[in-house]
């Protein structure tokens, strides 16, 4: 049985043909989608972050409301580029939002793809050291958020506080016991993934990757997770690891799908470059009639291998168009493949 949740980009323009015209359209629409997606069995609800962008960049505000709104249904990021943020504060929010949705919080981290400005974490106040790479930066960032989690004192308290201090080094608060193991990392390489693996973090894998071999996407997918698993297993981690891949998929059922989705269903990979000298390959987007999508989905390999699926919506489009979306693949798609 595999969990399948949503992954929102978050857009809003002040387009006609957008349900989201603002900002305060895309966050009220994405709790009210989130609510929803529960009501109709789905195991999670995620999205984007990105900057200096009309899109979601500050995450814990709308992760605690849909927090606080729901009950069950998983909630997270895919992904939040560290190389942005502060690593304690970061600490701080990621707790409250945790315990606000009662231990729901699956926190997708990575150092980040390319952004909207140039060297943007510049203007957020920071800076690669000496001889660092923003990569290298993303990552120490996160073994330092990693580290913090992890709830252990480490600073020191001050002899004449406002408030008592408990005994010893202070920690961060709120502390939330178990953050540390919902944390995902989002790798576009295999050695990134096999890293993931060694630090104790779960593995999203979205619909593009650096182009290792050649190969069909979700063939390199596949073998991402394969070495990832592997990884998993020799770092001799006690639970068990998880996996997500993020594909459109729509299930046409109505002349509406057919309209917004039909010319989707003869795609096909893309490789192109998203950073200089490094080649990338795209996944396709699915789009069929679902006994169709069912034989299609069930040769993709990478899905074989993951046990949560991320759909990513057309948020722009609205929330009930978006639960229609989400439904379809849950009533028509799902139980074909074993999944419900």
């Amino acid at each position: 049985m595999k969990k399948i949740g949503f992954l929102s980009f978050g857009h809003w323009a002040d387009h006609p043909a957008y349900k989201t015209r603002t900002a305060a359209d895309t966050l009220l629409q994405s709790i009210d989608l989130a609510v929803a997606a529960e009501e109709i069995g789905l195991d999670g609800a995620y999205f984007r972050v990105h900057h200096f962008a009309a899109q979601l960049g500050s995450p814990f505000p709308l992760l605690s409301a849909i927090g606080a709104k729901t009950n069950t249904i998983e909630i997270g990021t895919g992904v939040i580029d560290m190389r942005y943020e502060n690593p304690l504060y970061m600490v701080e929010d990621a707790g409250a939002t945790d315990l606000i949705s009662g231990g729901r919080l699956q926190l997708g981290i990575s150092r980040g793809s390319p952004e909207q400005v140039i060297e943007g974490w510049r203007y957020f106040g920071y800076e690669p050291k000496e001889n660092e790479t923003d990569a290298e930066m993303g990552r120490s960032k996160a073994m330092e958020f990693l580290d913090k989690l992890n709830g252990e004192g480490f600073a020191e308290p001050n002899p004449n506080p406002m408030f008592p201090n408990p005994p010893g080094l202070l920690r961060l608060e709120p502390h939330s016991e178990g953050l540390r193991e919902r944390i995902w990392w989002g790798a576009a390489s295999n050695a990134t993934a096999v890293w993931a693996a060694e630090n104790g973090m779960h593995l999203q894998s979205s619909t593009l990757k650096f182009d290792e071999s050649g190969k069909p996407f979700h063939i390199q997918q596949a073998e991402q997770i394969r070495f990832y698993k592997e990884a998993w297993k020799k770092a001799g981690h006690q639970r068990e690891p998880r996996v997500s891949v993020s594909r459109s998929i729509f299930a046409l059922v109505n002349d509406q799908d057919r309209a917004y989705f039909g010319q989707q269903g003869e795609g096909s990979d893309k490789f192109g470059y998203i950073e200089p000298e490094k080649r990338a390959v795209f996944g396709k987007s699915y789009a069929a009639e679902p006994d169709q999508l069912i034989k299609q989905l069930a040769e993709d390999e990478a899905i074989q291998e993951a046990d949560t699926l991320l759909l990513t919506i057309p948020n722009t489009l609205g929330v009930d168009y978006n639960v229609h979306v989400l439904e379809s693949i849950l009533t028509h798609v799902a139980p074909g493949l074993g999944w419900r």
